[in-house]
């Protein structure tokens, strides 16, 4: 990770120290069910983007906050293999339910293997295509929303969601950190340019209030007001 004002030899320091602290915390972090470890290991064997998975210490998170807000209803923007619906489900109230879109066919197909598999299957509802087309026709009030789909349009998303989120629920936002590439003076590619325009236009929203995290590859935590 890059941080402004680092020497190379200073930032391969703090890289070093981020693997270490990112170690540590996974030793005093829950694990992972049978279900999760199953998607871990096939996600890492076999997925050539298997960066992108949530993980032990980032699902526990997400299961929590879950499970401290008791949603009825979830929107997930971007389902990958799955792991982090099945963390997320997990603090669904009776009858409640988690609506997660894929881009890919590849993954949803996946993703829909694993939730077959899981004891809250009937409460995941895998939407297979664009996002953008797909949310307007969801007739449902969120109480949470996940975003962690292409970069390029987070704000586009936020955006999208936002009036359909209850006042008091909760919006998060995976990647804002972007493997430190916003921390630079000069920022490159679309994705990080992307997701610095994202965290600064929620910075200014006062229509909500937000604090980043700095776990794994950052979380924005977003409360509508």
């Amino acid at each position: 990770m890059a941080f402004l004002g680092l020497t190379f030899a200073e930032r391969s320091d703090v890289e070093i120290l981020n693997v270490f602290a990112q170690g540590y915390s996974e030793q005093f972090t829950t694990g992972e069910d049978e279900l999760l470890q199953e998607v871990a290991v096939y996600t890492n064997e076999n997925h050539p983007h298997a960066h992108m998975l949530s993980g032990q210490v980032q699902g526990k998170l997400l299961s929590m906050l879950s499970r401290m807000i008791r949603p009825s209803r979830i929107l997930e923007i971007g389902t990958f293999t799955g792991y982090s619906a099945l963390c997320l489900a997990e603090g669904l109230i009776d009858g409640g339910i988690l609506y997660t879109i894929e881009l890919r066919e590849e993954d949803a197909s996946k993703a829909l293997d694993f939730f077959n598999k899981s004891a809250v299957k009937d409460r995941i509802k895998l939407q297979v295509g664009n996002a953008l087309e797909i949310i307007p026709t969801l007739n449902e009030s969120w109480d949470m929303v996940f975003i962690d789909a292409d970069k390029v349009n987070y704000i586009n998303y936020y955006e999208m969601a936002l009036p359909q989120l209850k006042p008091g629920g909760f919006m998060i936002a995976d990647n804002v950190l972007f493997h430190g590439q916003v921390l630079e003076k000069q920022i490159e590619g679309k994705n990080a340019k992307a997701i610095h325009a994202f965290n600064e236009h929620v910075k200014k929203d006062n229509r909500v209030e937000q604090v980043l995290l700095t776990v794994r590859d950052g979380l924005m935590l977003i409360l509508k007001k």
